[in-house]
């Protein structure tokens, strides 16, 4: 099947057929119910969990059976998914607002055995990868630099920054201090910047096009502070990360690492971007995490889709989305090294897939990316969970958890696992009450997604996992994960008013933003 010409979700024959099987999940006596249903299938969980190179994952305690996974896998087929998962991994141009690859993939090896890749590319790539990693490992030998600080925004932090930190927790992390800048509010660059030496700092400007109007508003503060402290070697001690070379020079980077067009803001932790990550990790380090990526590359290529991890667990959301109604997903990672995993897949899954209209630029008539929220456990468990057991909504909610802790605290890990395991069995069996206030209705849904270890190959392995599934759900839907034209708007509103907050000018504004402008003013 040609992937540019195949069928929409709900074009396909599988749609109805989910649609009629969805009812008998809502009507009364006829509900699905998980405690009848491992009741009355004692291998329910054999039957809906799997292995997947380094994660383990448990489906069963989700509101499917049999019969909707069955349906569900045909209306994949019937969509063309796997031409597309293909094209997608060849580097044709899957980005089709924008007429170019999406060729994260292609980062930690091409996943395909003819992988498309002329010899050019290939070449520039491993080129590039060795340069950004002896310039890594040359900032961790270097013992004049103590600092480094990350100054991007969106992709160009989100990523890094949350695989430093899982890292940092897994003791896989070691070489100077590292910082994070990203936030267009400058308290948070003015509490940070006290606290270093400029002349043992080094700043990474990360930008795909070097125009990112909170990351140079940041970088200029930088440099000026720099600068007040009485250093003059610019070149030094600030690095650049760009498609747009000729702007990092002009900046006074003295290092710049390329992009290619082809890389996404939020699928680009495998390129220059995780300078910051190879700095913590050193090369070796962040060759591993290449290698947990890629082998989940490998699982997505060529495992038989009802055992395809990404694509079930994206065949889920649509089901739990769609037919029954969910409208977000609850992410708590039981590691307070992954306590940003939630943010990071914000941004993953909602600016990748929601979309109201589909890559033909129809009108879409069902819901697609659901809000993503969560919190590190046990934390969320004394905030959150009680509208999770007892609130009127139903929420999905997903549960990571890690077998072997990076410290000697074996008593209160073990606490901490039981406490994961417990919250997702409350879900599911509820609590009667006749007065009330004590009832758990129970039926509530969550996934188990188990890592043996925290370390760089399983949180490859983990964020290939999540990128292929919000392709994969994407790809269903119909729409383009891979651009973020709702983005802009914004960045171009901001652009009028910035100069108004000076000139006080209101012409063509609506009252509500003359009115808040004026007092801002005042």
């Amino acid at each position: 099947m040609d992937w540019q010409a195949r069928p929409r979700c709900d074009e396909t024959a599988a749609w109805p057929l989910l649609q009629a099987h969805a009812r008998t999940f809502r009507q009364g006596g006829t509900a699905f119910d998980l405690r009848t249903a491992f009741a009355e299938d004692p291998q329910r969980f054999a039957h809906f969990s799997q292995s997947a190179p380094h994660i383990f994952a448990d489906l069963s305690k989700n509101l499917i059976d049999a019969h909707a996974q069955a349906l569900l896998l045909q209306l994949a087929r019937e969509s063309g998914f796997e031409a597309h998962r293909d094209a997608l991994l060849a580097g044709e141009a899957v980005n089709t607002t924008e007429q170019r690859a999406a060729w994260h993939t292609f980062l930690r090896g091409p996943c395909t055995e003819d992988g498309r890749a002329t010899p050019g590319i290939a070449a520039e790539v491993a080129a590039a990868r060795a340069d950004m990693l002896s310039f890594a490992d040359a900032v961790r030998a270097d013992a004049g630099f103590t600092d480094v600080v990350n100054i991007g925004i969106g992709g160009s932090d989100l990523g890094p920054r949350m695989a430093v930190q899982a890292l940092r927790s897994a003791g896989a992390t070691s070489g100077p201090r590292l910082h994070f800048i990203a936030n267009g509010d400058a308290h948070e660059l003015a509490e940070l910047l006290p606290r270093l030496q400029a002349a043992h700092t080094l700043f990474i400007v990360t930008s795909k096009t070097f125009g990112t109007a909170e990351t140079l508003q940041n970088a200029r503060a930088a440099r000026d502070w720099f600068l007040g402290q009485g250093e003059t070697r610019v070149s030094r001690h600030f690095v650049g990360v760009t498609c747009n070379r000729e702007a990092a020079g002009e900046f006074g980077t003295g290092r710049v690492f390329g992009l290619w067009d082809w890389v996404g803001g939020r699928y680009s932790l495998w390129s220059a971007v995780g300078l910051p990550l190879a700095i913590a990790l050193g090369s070796q380090g962040f060759r591993a995490l290449l290698a947990g990526a890629r082998a989940m590359d490998e699982h997505f290529a060529h495992a038989p889709l009802d055992t395809n991890l990404p694509l079930r667990l994206a065949l889920l959301d649509i089901w739990q989305r769609d037919f029954l109604g969910m409208g977000s997903r609850c992410v708590n990672p039981y590691h307070q090294g992954l306590r940003r995993l939630p943010a990071y897949l914000q941004q993953l899954e909602m600016e990748s897939n929601g979309k109201g209209v589909d890559a033909r630029g129809r009108t879409l008539p069902f819901a697609t990316a659901p809000v993503v929220w969560g919190e590190a456990g046990s934390n969320g468990q004394h905030a959150f969970f009680q509208m999770l057991h007892q609130g009127p909504d139903t929420v999905p909610v997903e549960f990571i958890a890690v077998r072997e802790p990076a410290h000697n605290l074996r008593d209160q890990h073990r606490t901490l696992l039981a406490n994961a395991l417990a919250q997702a069995r409350a879900l599911m069996i509820g609590q009667d009450d006749p007065g009330g206030h004590r009832h758990f209705p129970g039926n509530r849904p969550s996934t188990f997604l188990l890592l043996e270890r925290l370390d760089p190959v399983s949180l490859g392995a983990l964020l290939a996992l999540y990128e292929h599934r919000v392709f994969s759900s994407g790809s269903l839907w119909g729409i383009n994960s891979f651009d973020q034209w709702g983005v802009e708007l914004g960045k171009t509103l901001a652009a009028d008013l910035a100069p108004r907050l000076v000139s006080g000018g209101v012409a063509g504004l609506d009252p509500s933003t003359a009115g808040l402008l004026a007092r801002l003013r005042g």
